[in-house]
This record gives structure tokens, sequence and C-alpha cells, in this order.
């Protein structure tokens, strides 16, 4: 028996839809697809899945609704933080969602591949591996008005309940904004095509600082 286990290589790494090979140990920019991480975010569930209706709310979803937020708690902001913003839970396409009681459980080891997954996404797409901390901290706040209107519309939890976890949210950031639940193949398209704005908003704004450049 030992001799059948002897060289025998864990596999640390996952073929994507795209064809590419992501090794999770160690992964690299270049092994990272817009169209895996929108097919996978949209087939992965928020909260376990322990949610009201018809379709699990997935982190493609509720991607879509942090960036809107972000964008709506700052105004003006540049598109590529609009795009950090829209990328923040990315890493879950490979690993997955988990709820903070399981992450706590679970130890350093998830935040350790959870930072690695984050800054080669991040390279690959022309942002900084580790994202200023201002901007880290402004993504943070709107995923808290995100969680808490999740917590209350589709899982289950009260208001107070929820300001106890993830704080009461002003009005003003969520009025006229409301949870969906969609088909994965609607979300999923819907996440590449911001991407594809955010990117367009992106390369205008380059262009446009290159030629106010003097000579």
């Amino acid at each position: 028996m030992a001799g059948t286990a002897r060289g025998k290589q864990t596999r640390a790494w996952q073929r994507m839809l795209s064809g590419r090979r992501l090794d999770l140990l160690d992964p690299t920019p270049m092994d990272i697809e817009i169209e895996d991480i929108a097919h996978g975010l949209a087939f992965v569930a928020r909260w376990n899945g322990q949610t009201r209706g018809d379709f699990a709310y997935s982190v493609a979803e509720h991607s879509l609704l942090v960036e809107r937020i972000f964008d709506r708690q700052n105004p003006g902001i540049a598109p590529r933080w609009k795009l950090a913003a829209l990328l923040h839970d990315a890493p879950e396409y490979v690993i997955g969602d988990m709820i903070s009681p399981v992450k706590a459980a679970v130890g350093p080891g998830y935040g350790e591949l959870d930072a690695r997954l984050t800054a080669a996404i991040h390279r690959r797409f022309g942002l900084p591996a580790v994202l200023p901390a201002p901007i880290k901290k402004a993504i943070k706040a709107a995923d808290l008005v995100s969680a808490w209107m999740e917590a209350v519309q589709i899982a289950g939890f009260s208001a107070e309940e929820a300001d106890g976890f993830f704080g009461h949210p002003a009005a003003i950031w969520r009025s006229d904004l409301e949870i969906v639940l969609r088909a994965p193949v609607l979300v999923r398209n819907d996440f590449t095509a911001r991407y594809q704005s955010l990117v367009t908003e992106i390369d205008g704004q380059t262009a446009r600082s290159s030629t106010e450049r003097p000579d």
C-alpha cells in the first residue's frame, strides 16, 4: 500500500471552463479570466443557501449590489475602484463562500488562501495586489449595507438582529435598492456586462489622461 501512495501528488489546481488551470496555492494572473469568475460566482450561494425564494442569492448578485452601493457612497470615485468593489469577493469563484462563523472556525488558512487569490485577481485586472486602506474600508462599508439588506429581506433576520451584526445603514444608501433573486445565467451575464462597462470607463479615463499630458 505504501508503494502505491509513494509519489502521488495532491492536486491543488482546478480546471476552469475557459480551459485555464488555476493553481490554488500559487495562483498567477495569466490563469484568471473574467468569464470564469462571473460563471463561478453566479452559482455560489450566499448565506449557505439559507435564503427565501426559488433561486439562491448568489455572490455575483451580491457583488453587483455592493458595487452600486459603493458608487452611491463615493460619488465621482475612479472607475478602477468601482471595479475593485465588483471583484471584492472574486476569490469565492473557486473557494466558495463561507459565513463568518465558519471562517473563524477554519482559522487563518482560509484568509491566506483568499489573500493569494485576491492579489492574483487584482493584478490580472490592473489593480494593486493590495488595495489602499481607504478604498478597502469604503468597499467594506458598502458590503455591510448589502449584508444588512440581505439579512432582513431574504435571510430571516429581524432589523434589530441585523443592526447588531452589520450596523444600521442609513436609508439613503439603500433607497430604491432591493434584493433580487434571479436565474444564474441572468446574473452571470449582468456581472460580465458590468465588468465590460467599467473597463470601458477605465480605458476612456486613461485615454483622456494621456491626451491631457503636456508634450
